[in-house]
């Protein structure tokens, strides 16, 4: 039998993937749907096993865990929606990101050695100063159509992006258009048309649509490791990207992709990417290999399951000490 997990809708990738897990999850609904409160939005193939419950009716059901995944849902929405019991339940905090303020010296909002703060990659548990909380890291698993594969036949570079021109140099607008000046790139993403980007394209025919195109470019300068990359790494496209934050694990030049500092030096990977088909398909056939399994559903899915038991048994001398392996 599952545990039952209360949440909130913050990062539709990411909660698709995390209700892969064998448990039941129940995303608070308020009217007009207002940021984290949109339950089961439309575009994702939900499980039987996620629910929808009004904001308000919350505090009349039985939970056994709180997974927040943001500073709205720490600081504000616990004390709104969840009666004083259920703030007692054992609690979970997802930190999607990197710290934003100062990269090394930010304490996060969570410290309390009763909480346990889950990262999603080893350079955001480095980075952030989590004081007194214990913390381990759950790296992302991803699904992708088995039938889907890469073809490489659109000679041109992806590039998967919300909002980037309002989110600016962190993750790497300016970078973008500096690129695209000399190599064929599209967009695509929320608000990409600002950008003369394609727009969105549906989370369940992203994997299809880049498949067709050479390689995929991660201009970012500084966040978490993208959800959008690791389903690209599945797929078979070649990454290119900068050699900052956790995509220096994941990238080793000439075997599944390229990544430097020097913009220059990126665009001439990509030029011999957009030359050589078979460079560009040696590169897919072995990125591919590394992402499945490196970032399979299977094992993500293992290590939530994991958390969840450890964090409701409240064995919180063991917190401090898991550890999964890649």
């Amino acid at each position: 039998m599952g545990l039952r997990i209360l949440t909130w809708h913050v990062h539709g990738s990411y909660l698709y993937y995390l209700t892969q897990a064998p448990h039941e999850f129940y995303l608070p609904v308020k009217h007009g749907k207002p940021e984290g409160y949109g339950g089961k939005l439309e575009g994702f193939a939900w499980g039987d096993n996620v629910h929808d419950i009004a904001a308000e009716d919350i505090r009349n059901h039985h939970f056994d865990c709180i997974l927040f995944q943001s500073r709205r849902n720490f600081l504000e929405d616990q004390y709104e929606i969840l009666s004083e019991a259920q703030r007692q339940l054992p609690r979970i905090y997802l930190e999607h990101d990197p710290p934003q303020d100062h990269p090394t010296n930010t304490r996060h909002i969570v410290d309390d050695p009763d909480v346990l703060l889950v990262h999603v990659t080893h350079f955001n548990q480095l980075m952030w100063d989590c004081g007194q909380t214990p913390t381990c890291v759950i790296e992302h698993g991803v699904m992708v159509p088995k039938t889907i594969s890469y073809q490489g036949d659109i000679l041109r570079g992806i590039v998967v992006a919300n909002d980037l021109r309002k989110r600016g140099r962190r993750l790497g607008a300016d970078i973008f258009e500096q690129v695209r000046r000399s190599i064929p790139l599209d967009l695509v993403g929320m608000d990409a048309e600002s950008l003369q980007g394609l727009g969105e394209v549906h989370h369940s025919l992203l994997p299809g649509f880049a498949a067709h195109y050479r390689f995929f470019f991660h201009p970012v300068r500084y966040t978490s490791l993208g959800l959008a990359v690791c389903e690209a790494m599945i797929v078979g496209l070649p990454i290119v990207g900068l050699a900052t934050t956790e995509l220096t694990t994941v990238i080793t030049n000439d075997v599944t992709g390229y990544i430097h500092t020097d913009i220059h030096q990126l665009v001439q990977y990509m030029q011999e990417l957009l030359a050589n088909s078979t460079l560009a398909n040696r590169l897919s056939q072995n990125i591919r290999e590394y992402a499945r399994s490196r970032f399979s559903i299977q094992r993500f899915s293992q290590n939530w399951s994991d958390v969840f038991e450890q964090v409701t048994q409240q064995s919180q001398s063991s917190l401090s000490t898991l550890h999964f392996q890649p």
